[in-house]
Parts: structure tokens; sequence; C-alpha cells
């Protein structure tokens, strides 16, 4: 059976290479005679796994010893309400909503005390970034979702003002340059960029997780899974296992700066389809994400009918959510530029039939 182009927002495409050394490694790893996943976490084999990733990953993103590296479960849905309960207390927050994961972050965080909102892009369905705002420097902390997946809108970089910045980045992290001392905490779901599904990466500053709640029982409280090396309980192995392989293949890509032209490159592929006439990018173009290009066709009908030819054509995945509608691309680090060309030759194709 051939594969085909996969375009899903998540889980998404994993690198070819990494499936065939996981596909070659299933029943053996490495002459222990197990999988990883029947494979005990407290054994010797298991803790070179996890360690691996974490030196690999330290060194593929630049991250001090000063921050903890946890590798948890739960998703970005356990830390929407995992980071309030842990570090709001009294005090309050805030929540800059730039789409549909912005958004629940902070309905989630409300029960836990008080969170604000300087800057919400809800007036005009999420399709831009905000130009102007403040960080209160008496906030617990400031949130924000680096991209959009739904929406398809991205920030361009690491914070410019100061503040104590807590970050989602389940959909683009590993995918450019990262500055990660700008940042008391990040949080990314692993099935977009670093692997399956299960694995939940968080990366803190130590002096912040000093600051949090005493009250919570042990699982919720990073400063135990920081003590226990992400082993207080039994860690999503295969996951871990396979975001080990991706990560070592994004260092032998040569590191984030060549993952990161690469992405570019690939985005202005489909973005160039977005300039012409028939396809209307939903994001302004100074906020579209380079991992989720999202656009309209000029009906429903024809929406239906490009998801459907799409799919016969090899290319999956393409259906707009369904709060934006139309169609949206993730082009995340494992769709090969292969794919984005086929895609572009079939919107042209497209195009030229029923413009």
């Amino acid at each position: 059976m051939a594969r085909v182009f996969n375009f899903s927002a998540g889980p998404s495409t994993l690198p070819v290479e990494v499936l065939e050394q996981v596909q070659s490694e299933l029943l053996d790893w490495r002459g222990t005679g197990m999988s990883v996943m029947e494979m005990s976490h407290r054994s010797p084999a298991f803790e070179s796994i996890i360690r691996e990733l974490e030196a690999d990953l330290r060194t593929l993103i630049g991250i001090p010893d000063s921050y903890a590296v946890l590798f948890l479960q739960g998703g970005a849905t356990q830390q929407f309400f995992q980071i309030p309960m842990a570090f709001l207390g009294d005090g309050y927050a805030d929540y800059i909503i730039t789409g549909e994961w912005g958004k629940k972050a902070y309905e989630t965080a409300r029960p836990f005390g008080k969170v604000n909102v300087p800057w919400d892009g809800a007036d005009t369905n999420y399709n831009r970034l905000p130009v102007d705002f403040f960080t209160d420097r008496f906030a617990a902390y400031t949130h924000f979702t680096s991209n959009e997946t739904v929406h398809g809108v991205q920030f361009p970089g690491d914070p410019e003002i100061t503040g104590t910045w807590v970050a989602d980045m389940s959909s683009d992290i590993c995918s450019r340059p990262l500055d990660v001392t700008k940042y008391a905490l990040i949080y990314a779901g692993a099935q977009k960029n670093l692997g399956p599904a299960g694995l939940t990466v968080v990366i803190a500053r130590r002096d912040f997780l000093a600051g949090s709640s005493n009250t919570l029982p042990p699982y919720l409280d990073y400063r135990q899974h920081d003590k226990a090396g992400s082993l207080l309980h039994t860690p999503s192995c295969f996951a871990i296992y396979v975001t080990g392989l991706v990560i070592k293949r994004l260092q032998a890509l040569g590191g984030l700066p060549a993952v990161d032209s690469v992405n570019r490159t690939k985005a202005e592929i489909i973005y160039n389809q977005l300039d012409g006439y028939f396809y209307r990018g939903h994001a302004r173009p100074d906020a579209r994400s380079l991992m989720n290009v999202t656009f309209h066709l000029p009906s429903e009908a024809l929406t239906k009918r490009f998801v459907e030819e799409s799919r016969a054509a090899g290319l999956d995945g393409l259906a707009g959510h369904r709060s934006v509608g139309g169609i949206r691309a993730s082009l995340y680090n494992a769709m090969p530029t292969e794919g984005t060309r086929a895609l572009a030759e079939f919107m042209t194709e497209f195009r030229q039939q029923h413009g």
C-alpha cells in the first residue's frame, strides 16, 4: 500500500526513516530481546533511552541546566489546568488569546483563580496577532499560544518584551530556533513535530517551579517529576523512544536553523497559491503560520470536492477545522517538501478546472 502525504493537524505524519527504524527494532531493541513497548521503565535500557532523549533535546534547542526538562502525559490539555493550579495562587495571570487553543487554555484556567485577557482576536475570527499589548510585571505569568493550528496564525518568534512568559508550543516546537531563556515555562504535546501522541514535553525554569503550590498531589507537582527524572510513575515509554529518534533526525538535518529554512520553503510553496485568485487565506499575511496553512474556496461545494479529490490523489487530512471551515494543510517538520509540491500542483490543477 502506497503512503499518502498526510496533512493532518495531529497526530501528524512522522519521518519515514524513523518509522523504518522503529519497525526494525520493534521485536528486539538493541539486543535486549524485547520491544520498548514491553520494557520496564526502571530498566537500565529504558533509562538510557530517556536520558539520551533529554540530552539530545537540550543540545538541539539549547536548554540550560537551570531549566528542567520533563516528559509527562495528559497532552497540552492537562497543562491548561496544571499550570494555573501550580502558579496562580491568590494572584492573577494574563492570557493572550489568538485562537482556539489559547481560548481553551484561558477557559480551563478560570476556575482556579483570577485570569485577565489583555488581548483577544475573536472579533476577526482569529486571523491576526496583537500589534501592541503590555505585560503586567505583577502577573503570576502571561500565557500565549505560539502557533494556533485551527486558525493558522503564528507568532514570528520569541517575545520581544519582558515578562513571565508561559507558552503552549505544541504545534511549532523544534520547527525553528528558540531562545528558551525568554520563557518561564514551555509545554508541547509531541504529536505534531516531536513524535507520536501520548507524550508532553515541559521545559521550565527551576526557580519558577520552586514557587509552585505546595498543596498539589505529587502527580501534578512539576518539582516531583523533576526530582524523579520524569520517572515518578510509568511514563509514555514508546512515545519517548520514538521522539528520541525524531530528535536525532533533526540533529542530522543540521539542527533547528536548517529545519526552519526547509519549513519556510514548504510554507512559501503553498502560500504562493493563495496570493492570486480563487483561494483565499484565512490568516492575514503578517500572521501566517508556517505550520498550518488555512484557506477558503469560493463555495462549500467546491471545498467538499477539493477534499474528496485531494484524498483520491493521495493528499490526506486537508479538511479545515469545523470552527473555521475551508482547508487546512499542516506542514510540520516531517512533511517532505515533495508533499507540499504535490499539494501545490493539485491546487493549480483544481483552480484551472473550477476557477
